[in-house]
């Protein structure tokens, strides 16, 4: 079929990968910084995310390898992007698909999943990635249970940060005319920010490579001091970038600095790209600019910063583009009495916790002793659950052997976090029978405290925070 001058028709949706555009980003940086800030807008893809670029190089770097072969099945953890970039190109190429992925993944992206015909399996979000319910450890097990199976494991799967180096990084090297100074990346696989810094820096080793990363993540403590600290690791909100673990594909020589954004911030910039500059992004799209305009100061007269626009704002619809949503995380500006307030007053008090290996016995000593109902617990430092005076009597009334058993044994859910800005109105409507308190994150200083019910009670009842 002969085709018009200029126009190309895709033999299959495979072909419509990469070649991504470019666009300024105005309204945000007006009157914020001088450089010249371009969004890499990467929901052009057919999936509507970067993370098709690296489904097809992945795929096919196996086919050529031999260990994917015709009618085989594909396995990957992911949080939706990466599987439905593996979901495209099995269609096309015939594979069967099974995801594994967290239950923090918004409903859309496991929806867009099931959608292409693929099988998702929703695994616990707070747990190590070596337990055996991470939704890491459940998509190994299933590749080496399923005959003709291959896992993609984009994570540590060099051809992730190949795709970058080669097809991404010199769109935007061209794009800019080589003008590009900085890089700026969300970063989870670390297979973007590898593979488009490497490049950049070859051609230019001026060029400033700087991660987003966000608050319960370790790639900004790790960067900074080679320690793989387990008590920068605790729940969080943003999605897409952060990690509890080192994947292969974060080259830190090739990054030259991390920057935290909290996840209101992200949030709420996510809304802003699309209600100020037009753009339909994702929620690390949002981290990714929020982080641009925390560094603005660093950026001069000149300056050309590239941010990557890792996917489509679709897949979040149910959360950041949700009043309802933002409002229930306590996201939205709101007036009178924050979490900020209770701490600042002392009737919210600093986070004391116990140990998982310590026994039932040792715990409601401290907890009797310290006149607390409810405690958290700890494991090597990271929160992993909680225990209440309630719940704790009942298993001690019920099995008495159980005073010399591990905490960790009986414990219940770890109490949610919430950020220092969130009204005392929204944190009575968290604390539940089930759920008597809630963690207060000052992220930026990595102080946690705890509020309960009786102070919650005492400001929503009686009215202010005095002494």
């Amino acid at each position: 079929m002969a085709q018009p001058a200029g126009v190309k028709i895709c033999d299959t949706i495979l072909d419509a990968i990469g070649n991504t555009p470019m666009v300024r980003i105005n309204a945000l940086t007006r009157d914020v910084t001088e450089a010249t800030v371009l969004a890499k807008v990467e929901t052009f893809n057919p999936g509507n995310s970067i993370k098709d670029r690296i489904a097809l190089r992945m795929i096919e770097d196996a086919e050529r390898s031999g260990l994917l072969r015709p009618g085989g099945t594909i396995v990957e953890g992911t949080s939706g992007n990466t599987g439905m970039g593996l979901a495209i190109v099995a269609a096309i190429k015939g594979y069967r698909c099974i995801f594994t992925t967290t239950d923090k993944q918004s409903k859309e992206k496991i929806d867009a999943l099931k959608a292409f015909g693929a099988e998702v399996v929703v695994c616990p979000t707070d747990v190590d990635p070596e337990d055996p319910r991470s939704y890491y450890s459940v998509s190994s097990r299933l590749q080496r249970e399923i005959p003709g199976a291959w896992k993609a494991n984009q994570y540590d799967n060099p051809s992730n940060t190949a795709a970058h180096y080669e097809q991404t990084a010199p769109e935007i090297w061209e794009q800019t005319s080589g003008a590009v100074t900085h890089l700026v990346v969300g970063v989870g696989t670390g297979g973007t920010i590898s593979g488009i810094g490497r490049y950049l820096k070859e051609r230019n080793p001026a060029v400033k490579v700087w991660g987003i990363d966000t608050y319960g993540s370790v790639f900004k403590k790790y960067k900074e001091t080679g320690i793989f600290d387990k008590n920068e690791i605790y729940p969080y909100i943003t999605e897409g970038i952060g990690e509890d673990f080192i994947p292969a594909n974060v080259d830190f020589g090739i990054i030259d600095h991390f920057e935290k954004v909290t996840d209101k911030d992200a949030a709420l910039m996510t809304r802003r790209l699309a209600r100020e500059e037009g753009i339909f992004a994702g929620n690390s799209a949002g981290a990714a600019m929020a982080g641009v305009i925390q560094l603005a100061d660093r950026f001069r007269k000149g300056d050309v910063v590239v941010v990557v626009f890792h996917d489509h704002g679709s897949r979040y619809r149910g959360k950041m583009y949700n009043d309802e949503w933002m409002g229930a995380k306590g996201f939205l500006e709101v007036t009178g009495t924050t979490a900020r307030d209770l701490v600042a007053a002392g009737v919210s008090g600093e986070l004391f916790t116990v140990e998982a290996a310590r026994s039932v016995e040792e715990a409601a000593k401290l907890m009797s002793l310290h006149d607390f109902s409810q405690i958290s617990i700890t494991k090597e430092g990271r929160i992993i659950g909680s225990l209440n005076e309630t719940h704790l009597y009942e298993e001690i009334v019920r099995q008495p052997a159980v005073k010399k058993e591990s905490v960790e044994t009986i414990m219940q859910p770890a109490f949610p976090f919430v950020d220092i800005s969130t009204p005392v109105e929204l944190l009575s409507t968290m604390i539940t029978p089930g759920n008597p308190a809630v963690h207060i994150g000052f992220f930026n200083t990595h102080n946690t405290y705890i509020t309960t019910r009786a102070v919650v009670i005492r400001v929503v009842m009686l009215g202010g925070v005095s002494g």
